[in-house]
């Protein structure tokens, strides 16, 4: 490294490599910009704070509001398969972020691996994928929570409406409440934000053991059967952009059950894990993260997996899949409701309120973490990355976030989009898994906390099983999710390809000198 900050003559933001799209930042660069005295953030977490982060995410998504709806409507009693498919393929990809992030411990999650080892048009499309990912999955979460909250107070005795008339527009107030208290929690601080996190995830843990033993003794094993009910035709009027994209470009029939309806079961499910790489978002924060970011990733994973097949064991068995079928909105609290205890019920739409808030807000925590990210990289205004002085947080960029989720969570129907969220989570886990190969080739030198075992193997079997997952969400996600990455396209080479640090050759003020150390 020579004295003006360049290493054989190439600034200190790229790496060796092709130029243009495919420019890289080099780790050098990313582990140097994290000291950028205008853009930093406090480290002040643990890895019990990462691991309650995870557990708070998922717990809650999943076990609350996708694993009924997955049984009634694609897989019976086989979405307790779903489930498992979808945790391995998930603690697959999250060995690699687990890898990346004690190596590369900086904020951006994939969007940051991606950069330093695919080049940039590959991490600005992973991360306008994440962006997609975390901002809708933050205002259909907060959309939940008005719901929930609704049916609790009904639960209890009491009408209360959610929504309200503007100007002739119904707006639903409960989920702009939330999001408005969390987003003030965390313009203050993250540190803050998890203490009170980790009450209501305490709290959210305490009730679902309690719906495993409640549930066990409303239970009966003929509710199990058939265990993978026979395939038989989508409701009439079904077209093929609702099935599996690979069922639609195979010619099959719109269908649900069977194994195909697993398979799709796996792939919706997966939406409760999507936590774990948004934990990965807060590296920056973390002390000591070579050791905390996989110890916080992996233990969060290994607790909610128990936790989700338990839960599905004991939903599937109180009630057959097709009463819960008959539902409009099959839940936990549907099936305790079938079989007529109503007071379970009511705790438990205590418990998924609960679970939801905690939910909520791990998902804007990541949402601006990737922003501040590619913001602080000039891919985004440089502007949104600034820091407060007094609380070391992007405060007006998580002020900005807030507002914009809390808009799209009272005035649309974002419940609507849910599986876009799968699809954009699935992509960024395609990419990390591909990505930890390429950067052990580049750069064997580099110290890593965790490393995945039986590399290239397990990386590249886990690519290939989200890709697989992301065939089997429907041809109207698809359809979506590519009309997203067309407009990520165009705003890349309209303004970030032009503004970018990496592509002037230039990095925040202070790289510079603290590349010289590195």
């Amino acid at each position: 490294m020579t004295h003006d900050g360049t290493a054989t003559g190439r600034p200190v933001g790229t790496a060796p490599g092709p130029r243009g799209i495919l420019r890289r930042k080099s780790v050098e660069a990313s582990l140097a910009s994290i000291d950028d005295p205008e853009r930093q953030l406090r480290r002040s977490l643990t890895a019990w704070d990462l691991a309650v982060l995870g557990v708070a995410v998922a717990v809650g998504a999943g076990i609350f509001s996708v694993g009924a709806t997955a049984a009634a409507n694609y897989a019976g009693p086989g979405v307790i398969v779903s489930f498992v498919i979808a945790s391995v393929v998930c603690g697959l990809a999250i060995m690699c972020y687990a890898e990346f992030a004690s190596t590369l411990p900086v904020a951006g999650s994939a969007y940051t691996y991606s950069y330093a080892t695919m080049g940039e048009l590959v991490a600005w499309i992973i991360g306008w994928d994440l962006i997609l990912e975390m901002l809708l999955a933050s205002a259909v979460i907060a959309k939940f929570w008005g719901v929930y909250l609704s049916d609790a107070f009904g639960l209890l005795g009491f009408d209360l409406p959610t929504t309200v008339t503007v100007l002739g527009a119904e707006v639903s107030w409960a989920p702009m409440l939330i999001v408005a208290v969390f987003t003030a929690l965390l313009a203050i601080g993250t540190r803050l934000s998890t203490r009170v996190n980790s009450v209501f995830t305490i709290l959210k843990v305490g009730i679902t053991v309690f719906v495993i033993v409640a549930g066990f003794f409303y239970v009966k094993a003929e509710n199990w059967s058939p265990f993978v009910p026979p395939s038989e035709p989508a409701a009439a009027g079904t077209s093929g952009l609702h099935q599996p994209l690979t069922g639609f470009l195979l010619g099959f029939e719109p269908s649900t059950y069977g194994v195909m309806g697993i398979l799709s079961g796996a792939a919706l499910v997966f939406f409760a894990f999507i936590g774990f790489d948004v934990v990965a978002t807060t590296a920056e924060e973390t002390k000591d993260p070579q050791r905390a970011v996989p110890r916080g990733i992996l233990g969060g994973l290994v607790l909610v997996t128990i936790l989700y097949v338990l839960v599905t064991v004991v939903v599937t068995g109180m009630v057959s899949y097709t009463e819960l079928a008959q539902e409009d909105s099959p839940s936990l609290t549907t099936a305790f409701v079938l079989v007529g205890a109503d007071w379970a019920g009511r705790i438990i739409s205590i418990g998924i309120l609960v679970g939801l808030t905690s939910v909520l807000m791990v998902l804007m925590l990541g949402l601006t973490r990737v922003v501040f990210a590619m913001s602080r990289d000039g891919l985004l205004p440089r502007g949104m990355s600034k820091t407060s002085p007094r609380f070391r947080t992007p405060f007006w960029l998580q002020i900005g976030a807030g507002v914009v989720i809390a808009l799209i969570a009272g005035l649309s129907r974002v419940e609507a989009l849910e599986e876009m969220i799968n699809i954009g989570t699935l992509s960024a886990f395609v990419l990390v898994s591909f990505a930890v190969p390429l950067l052990r080739r580049a750069r064997p030198d580099l110290k890593r906390g965790f490393r995945v075992p039986w590399s290239p193997v397990l990386p590249i079997v886990s690519g290939l099983a989200c890709i697989w997952l992301m065939l089997n969400l429907t041809t109207l996600t698809w359809v979506r999710f590519l009309a997203w990455l067309a407009a990520g396209v165009v705003i890349y080479f309209v303004y970030s390809y032009r503004h970018s640090l990496v592509g002037r050759g230039a990095s925040a003020p202070t790289l510079t000198q603290d590349a010289d150390r590195a």
